[in-house]
């Protein structure tokens, strides 16, 4: 396994994150469970999740990933084998949300409580809290570092001007700096992350860790047509969002490559993601151990530079 540093962290993390998004929604526990169990039998050892999964879902209110992953991690007795990866700041409820720094006291207990440890590998903001300076915002993460709840810090969903305000303050006040940047970049939705916060995160050393790397199973070929958007409580969306004319081709093209390599769209979204240099882990899920078996094959396949430039054209 080729292990990668996440940016000038000592954080060695396997090339590939199993995000945890689907834990305690779409998928019960026992096959998170095993799901888990596979991932790192595997030789993977990357984990993502968030305080609020699953609030969205109906009669959740968030911690369900957490609370699930603390679970397994307490009855495996593998928290050693695992860089675990959690967020803070999106809307929990009763005013609970925010990046103020007695707001991140507060949830990081609530998230280690839940994840039955007593560390978090990578603690993120999962969103730009302007409300609140940074200052303040980056000092409570320092503190969590200094007590040794927290090892390194990252930010999710900021944008290029606020992630290197952010980094300059961190310089400034001789801070903990965000590590790592959780971005929305997979072959469909590329402008953004591509134009504005790439080069800042190749400048500065900050690892990528993309989420959304199969736009919500779009590059998997799941959704062709409207019809397909039943296939899932997201599909919906999805097919709003990706199944149009650039879909389309985007989805022709990773057909050929995939023809070619004899491997399947999924995986060779997630095999063009690697071969990205600015990409530290692609972030994907898996809902069954089948998707899981599909995802660790992502990594034997040899996309050649035709097929990264079919790609990028099909996407331009």
């Amino acid at each position: 396994m080729d292990y990668r540093t996440l940016g000038r962290s000592p954080l060695k993390v396997s090339p590939v994150c199993l995000g945890g998004n689907v834990f305690g929604w779409t998928v019960d526990e026992p096959t998170s469970f095993s799901i888990l169990d596979a991932w790192l039998d595997a030789g993977f050892n990357f984990i993502d999740t968030a305080d609020v999964y699953s609030r969205w879902a109906p009669c959740h209110a968030g911690g369900e990933s957490e609370t699930i992953i603390g679970k397994w991690l307490k009855a495996s007795g593998k928290r050693d084998r695992v860089i675990l990866a959690t967020k803070v700041g999106m809307d929990m409820g009763d005013g609970r949300s925010g990046l103020q720094p007695a707001y991140i006291r507060r949830a990081v207990e609530d998230s280690l409580r839940r994840l039955q440890t007593d560390h978090i590998d990578l603690y993120q903001a999962h969103q730009d809290d302007e409300a609140t300076p940074l200052e303040a915002t980056l000092e409570a993460f320092g503190a969590l570092v200094k007590d040794g709840k927290v090892r390194v810090i990252g930010a999710s969903n900021y944008t290029a001007p606020r992630l290197k305000e952010a980094l300059e303050t961190s310089r400034r006040l001789g801070l903990p700096r965000y590590e790592s940047l959780q971005p929305l970049y997979n072959l469909y939705d590329r402008a953004t992350f591509e134009k504005e916060l790439e080069p800042i995160c190749r400048e500065q050393g900050v690892g990528v860790i993309n989420f959304y790397a199969l736009a919500a199973g779009f590059l998997t070929g799941k959704y062709r047509k409207p019809a397909d958007a039943g296939k899932s409580p997201r599909g919906a969306n999805t097919v709003d969002k990706y199944l149009n004319e650039r879909g389309q081709r985007i989805l022709a093209a990773l057909d050929t490559v995939a023809a070619r390599t004899r491997s399947k769209p999924g995986q060779v979204a997630i095999a063009w993601l690697l071969a990205q240099p600015g990409v530290t882990a692609p972030i994907a899920s898996a809902s069954s151990l089948s998707q899981l078996a599909e995802l660790e094959s992502a990594l034997r396949i040899r996309v050649s530079a035709d097929d990264i430039a079919l790609l990028d054209q099909a996407s331009d």
